[in-house]
C-alpha cells in the first residue's frame, strides 16, 4: 500500500491541474475565510466559518481529486494491472487515496489553527477532531461512489460538481440560519449535521453527547455511500 501511496505522491506533485485543484484553490479560498474571519462571523459564527473551511477542503482538495484520481486510474489501465498483481482491491484503493486524505488533513489542520491564532481558539478540541475526521471519511465514501460514474478525468469535472456545491451550500445554509427550522432534514442532508458537529464544536455551548449524536448522518452517509461504490465502481474502462 505504501508503495502505491508514495507512487501516486509523486504524480500529484507533477500534474499542475490536480495540485492546483487539490492543494492551491482550497488554501486560497480557506484562507480568505480566515482572513475575512470578522465579516463572515457576522452571517453566523466562527464555527460557522471553520464548517465552510473543512468543506471547501474537503470537497475540491479530496473529493474531487479523489474521483479525478480513480478516472484517469481506470482510463489508462492502472487500476487493472495493480489489480492483476497479489495486492488486493482494498489495499490499491487505499494506497492510491492515501496521499490526498493526508494532504486534506494537513491542510485543514494547518487552516484551522491559523484561523484559532487570529481568532479564538475551539471549545472543545476533542469533538473537532472528531467532526473533520467524520467528514473526511464521508467525503472519500462519497468520492468512491462518484468514481463509479465517472468514466475519465474530464468527466469528473462535471459528475463532481453536484456534491461539492451541495455539500458547502448545506454547509452555508446550516451555518447561517442553524437548525432551530428544519432541523431533522438539515441534519440528514450531507454535510448538515457535520457543519452542525463542528459548530458545536468551535463555539461550544452543547452537551458532548448530544453533539454526539450528530455523527449518526453523517456515518449513515458512509454507509449509503460505500454501498453504491460496491454497486457502481469498475476497475476497467466501458467499452
Amino acid at each position: 500500500m505504501l508503495s502505491i501511496a508514495s507512487s501516486e505522491l509523486i504524480q500529484i506533485f507533477r500534474n499542475r491541474l490536480v495540485l492546483i485543484t487539490s492543494l492551491i484553490i482550497p488554501v486560497v479560498v480557506s484562507a480568505y475565510f480566515v482572513r475575512q474571519h470578522d465579516t463572515f462571523a457576522g452571517l453566523g459564527s466562527l464555527g460557522y466559518i471553520a464548517a465552510i473551511i473543512l468543506f471547501t477542503i474537503t470537497a475540491f482538495g479530496l473529493y474531487t481529486t479523489a474521483v479525478t484520481t480513480l478516472a484517469s486510474r481506470r482510463q489508462n489501465l492502472f487500476l487493472k494491472r495493480l489489480r492483476s498483481t497479489a495486492a488486493t482491491d482494498t489495499t490499491i484503493l487505499a494506497g492510491l487515496l492515501l496521499p490526498v486524505v493526508v494532504l486534506a488533513g494537513v491542510q485543514v489542520t494547518a487552516i484551522l489553527t491559523a484561523l484559532a491564532v487570529v481568532a479564538s481558539a475551539p471549545a472543545n478540541i476533542a469533538l473537532l477532531v472528531v467532526a473533520t475526521t467524520a467528514t473526511l471519511a464521508m467525503m472519500i465514501a462519497l468520492a468512491l461512489a462518484t468514481a463509479g460514474l465517472t468514466n475519465s478525468p474530464e468527466h469528473a469535472q462535471v459528475t463532481t460538481l453536484p456534491v461539492s456545491l451541495g455539500v458547502i451550500s448545506v454547509a452555508s445554509w446550516v451555518g447561517i440560519t442553524g437548525t432551530e427550522n428544519l432541523a431533522a432534514l438539515k441534519r440528514l442532508l450531507p454535510g448538515g449535521a457535520a457543519t452542525e458537529l463542528t459548530m458545536n464544536a468551535w463555539n461550544g455551548g452543547v452537551a458532548v453527547t448530544d453533539s454526539l449524536l450528530l455523527l449518526a448522518p453523517t456515518l449513515g452517509w458512509v454507509v449509503v455511500a460505500v454501498a453504491l461504490a460496491t454497486r457502481l465502481f469498475r476497475w476497467e474502462p466501458r467499452r
